[in-house]
């Protein structure tokens, strides 16, 4: 009984760290530090175990600089290919709106040079693995909401201690275009309505905060069929119930709405399973549809 005591008095700081980091790390993280490794095992055929599922959380928590991103925490090399597949869209998938007066172009990289991305971890995705990191701005980062969009610091500023605001930063630099894709992390909470409401709220600041600037809400990215069917809250009815309604806050004029689903789902409806790791995040590989869709979806003309 005495040794159990020592045993327990030496140990109980270890026992307690550990514990509440497998807490952490189960309940919170959903273990995606390791989601990373895992994907560039099961990519090169080391490791052939089923992929990890996972529900929504993204994959960092450090947003991309605001004026320096080549100063940020570039991802390890040993999990990014050297060269990422290029998959341009066919002509028959390219964008077609459905409004009169707006024509959609295929740009270059050089298009974005003035835009900033705004999201969650699937924007820290493009971040890491668009190839735009030293072309265009980011705001990212893991966890963002429409309803802490401009009010959380998660923007690092070289020379500064203290994170920025997406508040803070747009206020201080003017930008062509603006791609926001925020959504997943929201699944959970309030209904459809109620993310819709902040939604346009969110839209109508940007709007006032950036008043020459293109505005792209992107949808948001379906889950894979297998992971939407778990029977939690990250579903691809919900998904599609808040596209639908994000669809309708477009004015084809400043405000323009892109949707990258057909180009990422399968014939059931839900993203292409080989195209993630974990059910919700695109492969780094995959990132390039993304990207390929956005340089075919420019707004080239709008009429009223």
């Amino acid at each position: 009984m005495k040794k159990i005591k020592l045993f327990i008095k030496r140990w109980s700081f270890l026992i307690l760290f550990l514990t509440c980091g497998g807490v952490y790390l189960t309940c919170v993280d959903q273990w995606q530090v390791c989601a990373k490794a895992v994907s560039f095992l099961q990519e090169s055929g080391i490791w052939e175990k089923e992929e990890t599922k996972e529900q929504g959380t993204p994959q960092r928590e450090e947003a991309p600089s605001a004026e320096d991103p080549a100063q940020e925490t570039q991802p390890q090399e040993s999990t990014v290919q050297e060269t990422q597949p290029q998959s341009p869209l066919p002509e028959e998938n390219l964008p077609v709106s459905s409004s009169e007066g707006v024509v959609y172009e295929t740009v270059t990289d050089d298009y974005f040079a003035d835009a900033v991305f705004i999201g969650d971890s699937r924007t820290v995705g493009m971040y890491e693995y668009g190839e735009l990191e030293d072309v265009s701005t980011f705001y990212a980062s893991t966890g963002l909401t429409i309803y802490k969009l401009f009010d959380t610091p998660i923007v690092k500023v070289p020379g500064q201690r203290k994170k920025a605001t997406i508040e803070e930063m747009l206020s201080k630099k003017q930008f062509a275009k603006i791609y926001l894709m925020v959504g997943i992390n929201e699944m959970g909470t309030g209904t459809v309505d109620t993310f819709i409401q902040k939604y346009q709220e969110a839209v109508e600041h940007l709007k006032e905060l950036q008043p020459d600037a293109i505005i792209y809400i992107q949808g948001i990215m379906k889950v894979t069929t297998e992971r939407s069917e778990q029977g939690d809250y990250i579903n691809n009815e919900g998904i599609e119930a808040r596209n639908e309604r994000l669809a309708q806050l477009a004015d084809n004029r400043q405000v323009f709405y892109l949707d990258v689903n057909p180009q990422i789902c399968d014939e059931t409806g839900g993203m292409e399973s080989s195209y993630t790791f974990d059910g919700v995040h695109l492969k780094a590989q995959y990132i390039a549809i993304w990207k390929d869709f956005l340089k075919a979806s420019a707004v080239k003309v709008s009429l009223d």
